[in-house]
């Protein structure tokens, strides 16, 4: 084959049969890059698999085909055509930075730093990149389109020596968080599928203010130092709106006599304030630090409460509360690591109470004192009140208590809609190995309970029989069961022919996933078939 001048050669195969050897000794095709058998060979080519395009250096292609005398197969069937390299053109392919030449076209690309635009011809700053302006605005990619998967964005702010960099966002909507469940999983430094990452500091180990994911907007963030690095992140799944926001570069008055402050000096935008040490809150005249109450909300999934100046003696007169949260469809489980209180036998004097709820009004789950340790206490739902109480005479080291989130339990279905996770970390890990839970669900009588999967990630296997979600249609196991759930496809809608419905949830100790998010209600409107479309 022999185009004009100026062109190559393109080969191209539609269908290849040729009988199989490992070194192609019997029949053969021969493909040279020239115009004789001398010509370099560019490829000797049998078997069933159809050989890869193939393009000349020159205007000249050399094909040979060669049959012995046994085994007979289809053969070959292959297009040639005059080949062009369209980058060598004075407009370079109208692309703006680079024209990458293919097989019978071509295609631009960027530069490192930069990406394609819409328009596959021309270039825009990736996403990223190192800044040295005073005040200005990022964007997650794509903005205010979602972001796409896969993206990994470093910016790195770097502002004048004494000035500081506070970041302010405008609109924050990532993976990670369910609006309806608000606190539980928009916790900072847990974020696993997508997050924007912000650190004082250029490098990926600094000084860290937070781990943010969700739809709840960080709150303003100012650097410790000079500089700051953000990150954003996404994963291979759900794309949402992003982010944007803007930077501020502000000179730190609290590098002077530490602004005035007694304790610590936190610069923000055109201004300071003053913060307090742990046990502080700040005086009236914002400088001054004085000694704080003992009211203390608690909303993590697992952690430590002490007694007031634990490891020493709690001081006399002091009445200190911890209201604690989990996730929605969980329980809270009290572990006393330690007790030493002023004895008495009905605990009258100094004293520990754990109440099954919101706050003191709440059915008690015991009065504790002395130095025995009491057993692990358990909430019915996610709501856990402790009340600690000193008289004005003895004083004894305290307690300490380790708090921790635990799956199943018995919840109630009403009108309003509540929600219920496979697990704790729902929506910033994925579930726990060796997970084995049971809920039972019930509604009052005369009521039956539906459920809607707002999100279903499960180990897949074609019985189910690793990692699964099982239904019952009853208040315990030995009720029919509706089915055993594992994949990616979410249920159906389900709707109880009783009133209860038992949900069990276990996972062995192998590949873990994202899990699921329930949403469960009392119905009057029951399918006989218990689920529809």
């Amino acid at each position: 084959m022999r185009p004009s001048v100026g062109y190559h050669v393109g080969l191209t195969f539609q269908s290849f049969e040729i009988e199989r050897h490992d070194s192609c000794a019997y029949d053969y095709l021969e493909v040279r890059d020239g115009n004789s058998e001398n010509s370099p060979l560019l490829g000797r080519f049998c078997g069933y698999d159809k050989p890869d395009d193939i393009k000349t250096s020159s205007n000249q292609l050399w094909m040979k085909f060669v049959s012995d005398g046994s085994v007979n197969k289809a053969g070959f069937a292959a297009n040639f055509f005059k080949e062009m390299d369209e980058c060598s053109k004075p407009d370079n392919g109208r692309c703006e930075q680079r024209c990458v030449n293919t097989l019978g076209s071509y295609k631009c690309a960027c530069d490192p730093g930069y990406e394609l635009a819409a328009d596959k011809r021309s270039c825009e700053a990736a996403c990223g990149g190192f800044i040295t302006k005073l005040n200005g605005s990022i964007t997650s990619p794509g903005w205010p389109r979602e972001y796409p998967p896969n993206k990994n964005c470093i910016w790195q702010l770097v502002a004048p020596t004494q000035y500081r960099i506070t970041l302010l966002f405008d609109v924050f909507e990532t993976e990670g968080n369910d609006v309806s469940t608000g606190v539980f999983l928009n916790r900072r430094g847990v974020c696993k599928y997508d997050y924007v990452e912000v650190r004082s500091g250029l490098s990926a180990d600094s000084r860290l203010h937070g781990k943010f994911c969700g739809a709840e907007k960080p709150e303003a963030i100012t650097s410790q130092y000079n500089n700051m690095r953000i990150e954003f992140k996404s994963d291979n799944t759900v794309s949402k709106k992003g982010f944007k926001a803007q930077f501020f570069s502000d000179k730190d008055e609290c590098s002077k006599e530490n602004g005035g402050c007694q304790h610590e000096c936190v610069n923000t935008f055109g201004s300071y304030s003053c913060q307090c040490r742990s046990g502080f809150v700040l005086h009236e005249n914002k400088h001054d630090c004085k000694e704080a109450g003992c009211d203390h909300t608690v909303n993590s999934v697992s952690g430590t409460i002490t007694s007031p100046n634990w490891p020493d003696k709690y001081p006399s007169k002091k009445a200190c509360t911890w209201a604690l949260t989990t996730t929605p469809g969980h329980r809270i489980k009290i572990s006393f690591n330690e007790i030493d209180m002023e004895a008495h036998l009905e605990c009258a004097y100094d004293h520990i109470e754990l109440y099954d709820g919101r706050d003191g009004k709440a059915p008690s789950l015991g009065r504790f004192c002395g130095t025995k340790k009491p057993p692990p206490i358990m909430s019915s739902g996610n709501k856990l009140f402790i009340r600690f109480f000193s008289d004005n005479s003895v004083q004894k080291k305290g307690f300490e208590a380790s708090h921790t989130a635990e799956c199943g339990g018995r919840l109630k279905a009403e009108v309003k809609t509540k929600d219920l996770f496979s697990h704790a970390q729902f929506g910033d890990n994925n579930y726990p190995g060796a997970s084995d839970c049971q809920w039972v669900i019930s509604a009052e009588k005369g009521y039956g309970v539906e459920l809607i999967f707002q999100t279903f990630e499960i180990e897949e296997e074609a019985d189910c029989g690793y990692d699964y979600m099982e239904l019952f249609d009853g208040a315990d196991t030995k009720s029919p069961r509706l089915g055993r759930y594992c994949g990616s496809g979410p249920p159906e809608e389900i709707y109880s022919a009783g009133d209860s419905i038992v949900i069990k949830f276990r996972s062995d100790d192998t590949i873990n996933k994202k899990g699921f998010h329930v949403r469960y209600t009392s119905t009057k409107f029951q399918d006989t078939l218990h689920s529809r479309k």
